[in-house]
């Protein structure tokens, strides 16, 4: 047997994209919408020996032995067939005589290639402050100008809001934080916390549009930087004030309302009563929180630890269900009032970032080099088709601290 053998037993020859190998093997169709080209023998090594099948690709995608040609939305929707290939004696037998191991029992024992550099290793407490701030930073303090090539002009980094079927993603971003400011009946001279600010994209939004008095808080330098020349560039220094500060470090309370975009996939279920409690002593009576987040239908809130974006993309990322977001705003003193999900639209803003990003490749690669930008490419598409299938969803949260059992809103929703 060799490698045409091995493909056959492993993937089937009703394969609807194309593999092909070095050695010129190959299976699927012949005008695929994708190809996977496993360009050396350290792929196969990496795929037989590794712990997981999709960190074992990931891995090998990362390290440049194998490629991706074409629509790469179609190759991660094969996720499911391929996570957990039944690998026989005979298998496992031609494999190893790929990797030149003669010895079947030495195969058992052969470790895998050492992972890319750009797999990220955290050390401390979890979700202590120095760990966040490392998590935090592995992620974001990559390139503001890499981020932009994808995000666009609005250097927003979360899901945005389609109203309409041929909004662009610019308007569509910019929809997201209107209605965010909407929910939380930002008026002329309110006071508004962004926990998470990223590259100042809500609190920019909010001063313009809204006349709020606005502070927005991230823990990411580079983020941090961009944001500050973003807000002088407009001219609001006398209205936003961007601070390199932890959540947990904002004393200086009492905030109209508080909003938190896509940050909270980093508080961790351990620091979910701390997060919640924090966010009640700091919101004023009658004020509203807002919080945007990616959450879990069902299953464990820690990602997989051997699954590619805990180890390549959001290190100490947790994903909780609804139900417990609701459950903590409610026992920190919030009283809810309304929760909106819409995955839908982030399958769509990851399709655009991702299509962006190949569009301008050369420009990424220049920037953060191929493997970082390898890394992105296949976690967005990865994300898309994550939400596509419910694997995985995202919800906005609304709440209000009540005063004596009055919460100042009207009786049906306003925005």
């Amino acid at each position: 047997m060799g490698l045409q053998q091995l493909l056959d037993d492993l993937l089937g020859r009703d394969l609807p994209i194309a593999v092909e190998c070095y050695d010129g093997s190959r299976v699927g169709p012949i005008d695929a919408p994708a190809t996977v080209r496993i360009k050396n023998p350290e792929a196969i090594h990496r795929l037989v020996t590794g712990r997981g099948r999709e960190l074992a690709f990931g891995r090998a995608y990362v390290a440049g032995e194998i490629d991706i040609e074409g629509d790469i939305f179609s190759v991660i929707a094969l996720r499911e067939r391929v996570a957990k290939p039944t690998l026989n004696v005979a298998m496992l037998r031609n494999a190893a005589a790929q990797l030149g191991v003669t010895n079947f029992r030495a195969l058992t024992r052969l470790r895998p290639p050492e992972p890319p550099p750009e797999e990220v290793r955290l050390h401390g407490r979890l979700h202590g402050k120095s760990r966040d701030a490392a998590a935090i930073s592995a992620h974001y303090d990559v390139s503001n100008r890499f981020y932009e090539l994808f995000l666009g002009p609005s250097m927003t980094y979360s899901c945005a809001v389609f109203e309409h079927e041929d909004d662009s993603l610019d308007r569509a971003q910019w929809s997201k934080y209107d209605l965010i400011c909407r929910k939380l009946d930002l008026r002329e001279g309110a006071r508004l916390l962004d926990i998470g600010c990223g590259w100042g994209g809500m609190v920019l939004h909010a001063a313009r549009n809204y006349g709020v008095q606005a502070v927005g808080v991230t823990i990411s330098r580079e983020q941090y930087e961009l944001a500050r020349k973003r807000i002088a560039d407009a001219g609001l220094n006398d209205r936003v004030e961007i601070r390199l500060q932890d959540y947990r470090d904002v004393h200086d309370g009492p905030f109209d309302a508080i909003s938190s975009i896509g940050m909270f996939e980093h508080v961790g279920e351990r620091r979910l009563a701390t997060y919640m409690g924090q966010a009640m002593r700091l919101l004023a009576p009658r004020g509203r929180f807002l919080n945007h987040a990616i959450t879990r239908p069902h299953g464990e809130a820690r990602m997989d630890p051997d699954g590619f974006v805990n180890r390549y993309v959001f290190p100490d990322g947790e994903l909780l269900e609804l139900g417990q977001i609701i459950r903590a705003m409610h026992t920190a003193g919030f009283e809810v009032r309304h929760a909106e999900t819409l995955r839908e639209h982030y399958e769509r803003t990851l399709r655009s970032w991702v299509a962006n990003l190949e569009n301008r490749w050369d420009e990424a690669v220049a920037e953060v080099g191929e493997a970082r930008a390898r890394v992105w490419r296949l976690y967005m598409a990865g994300s898309a088709i994550a939400f596509a299938t419910n694997d995985i969803q995202v919800q906005q949260v609304l709440a209000v601290r009540p005063d004596g059992g009055k919460s100042g809103m009207s009786l049906r929703p306003d925005w």
